[in-house]
């Protein structure tokens, strides 16, 4: 098997054995990157020559005994609307084209505390506002199992690269799915951890109380082991939970005897694929081999979610994005007569038509007249939509849905009808609406071979139940043994 190719978990074993060594590991996703980036198209920045120094000083510090840790000289590649210090944070946009942050995320300061290796600011659309990474101002990102694919939104970048092994794992950032969504078009495992339970500070906001870090892997057990890394308190996000520190590789336990799964019949209807509905349908009955209960039931929170998602998400974009004026660290026109001109001219340049789509939505909602009849009657649902939620998890210990309606679809076939494109998130907006953790797997391909993703839902900070569920499934069903990315053109 190739270097590339191993889980880290697997990078770690050979690691210790001293089969392979940092520098090894670090040349092989250099070389891989260099051979597969021109297709896929992954990377905004990329950071090959200061790997592969890290990756020596890293290995003579080990040697030496000046450093220890497991994930030392790991590889990762980080989402771009994550602050990296001295290195570009472009969030894909005109607008942060130049911008190079002066210091680290919390979740960056964590990576670089294990010694881990940085690679390069993965692809995504523009300021997280899409989903399928055709919206970035730099590149199209492509899909590893077909290049005429999207790889999915708005971390596609992060996804496409985790599939197409030029990194290990990767980190992005999910605010209405953004996470699970391009691993499920990916084939790989997308983690979108509880709200909380990881610092946003450092993240570029695009809407505050929906936005959550979480990990891109190859396969459960690596999802684990890089939410251990970077979970945690932070005074810096008053957002963030304090809460007891765990091992979540310990709950991996490859047995869901008596675990009470819920499926929600709203979340199998109208508009999900036929052949979706079929590899879920055969999860679920996987499941009851496997020992767990199954049962349906109503979650009559789906054709509420969307709307309100918007609505919030928008409202929030529409503040947050206020601070890119051409002022300060911004784009800032050539021209212009005036300080309004400039802030005009400016926003009009640096911003790309998905943003600029939703900061006049967002500012709509909010205007006055309008913000009673749209923006606070959407938080009114947000709170039904987390008491439906809490209802069910009363009777249920994980809830079952497709991660996606359909499996990635053709590059441009919805850029163009941003409501189509809406609606692809039917499936993952209520989780962030609810704050709640949900991961996405593979659960088998399509008649094309296009990977199909499956969610699992938790009840808030109840990461260990979905993630040994999600570990006990892909241990029965090897998808990653079997499947492999073509790259077809």
């Amino acid at each position: 098997m190739e270097i590339t190719e191993l889980t880290v978990h697997e990078l770690q074993e050979k690691l210790k054995s001293k089969e392979l060594t940092i520098q090894e590991i670090t040349n092989a996703y250099i070389n891989r990157i260099e051979e597969k980036e021109k297709d896929v198209q992954a990377f905004v920045t990329t950071l090959a020559e200061e790997a592969k120094e890290q990756a020596e000083k890293i290995q003579s510090k080990l040697e030496n005994g000046e450093i220890e840790g497991n994930l030392a000289g790991i590889p990762i590649g980080i989402k771009d609307n994550i602050c990296t210090k001295g290195i570009k944070t472009t969030c894909s946009s005109k607008m942060l084209e130049n911008f190079v942050s002066p210091y680290d995320a919390t979740v960056m300061e964590k990576i670089n505390d294990e010694n881990m290796i940085d690679l390069g600011k993965l692809n995504m659309d523009e300021f997280a506002m899409g989903g399928s990474t055709e919206y970035s101002y730099f590149k199209k990102t492509k899909n590893p199992w077909n290049l005429n694919k999207v790889p999915g939104g708005s971390s596609g970048g992060s996804a496409a690269a985790v599939a197409a092994n030029m990194v290990p794992w990767a980190l992005g950032s999910d605010t209405g799915g953004s996470i699970r969504q391009p691993a499920s078009f990916c084939g790989v495992v997308g983690l979108k951890p509880t709200y909380g339970l990881i610092s946003r500070y450092g993240l570029v906001a695009f809407a505050s109380s929906l936005d959550q870090i979480g990990p891109i892997t190859k396969d459960v057990k690596d999802a684990a082991m890089l939410l251990n890394v970077i979970a945690g308190h932070d005074k810096k996000d008053t957002t963030s939970v304090e809460l007891e520190e765990k091992d979540y590789t310990k709950c991996l336990q490859n047995n869901v005897k008596d675990l009470k799964i819920g499926v929600p019949k709203e979340f199998y209807g109208e508009g999900i694929n036929e052949e979706v509905k079929k590899n879920l349908y055969e999860a679920i009955e996987r499941y009851k081999k496997l020992g767990a209960k199954v049962e349906e039931f109503s979650l009559n929170v789906a054709e509420y979610s969307l709307a309100t998602y918007y609505i919030i998400a928008c409202a929030e974009a529409s503040s947050n994005l206020g601070r890119f004026d051409g002022i300060r660290y911004t784009y800032r026109t050539g021209e212009f007569k005036n300080l309004k001109e400039l802030y005009k001219k400016s926003r009009s340049e640096g911003f790309g038509p998905e943003v600029k789509r939703r900061i006049i939505l967002g500012t709509y909602v909010l205007s006055s007249g309008y913000y009673d009849a749209y923006y606070k009657k959407a938080q009114q649902v947000r709170t039904l939509v987390m008491n439906e939620f809490n209802k069910a998890f009363e009777k249920y210990d994980v809830i079952l849905t497709p991660t996606s309606p359909t499996v990635a679809f053709d590059i441009g076939s919805k850029s163009n009808n941003p409501l189509e494109m809406y609606l692809a998130d039917i499936c993952t907006v209520s989780v962030n609406i609810a704050g709640l953790p949900a991961i996405s797997i593979p659960c088998g391909v399509d008649k094309e071979g296009m990977p199909i993703g499956m969610q699992l839902i938790g009840n808030k900070f109840c990461e260990e139940t979905i993630l040994n569920a999600a570990y006990t499934f892909e241990q029965d069903l090897k998808f990653k043994e079997n499947n492999k990315p073509e790259f077809k053109k």
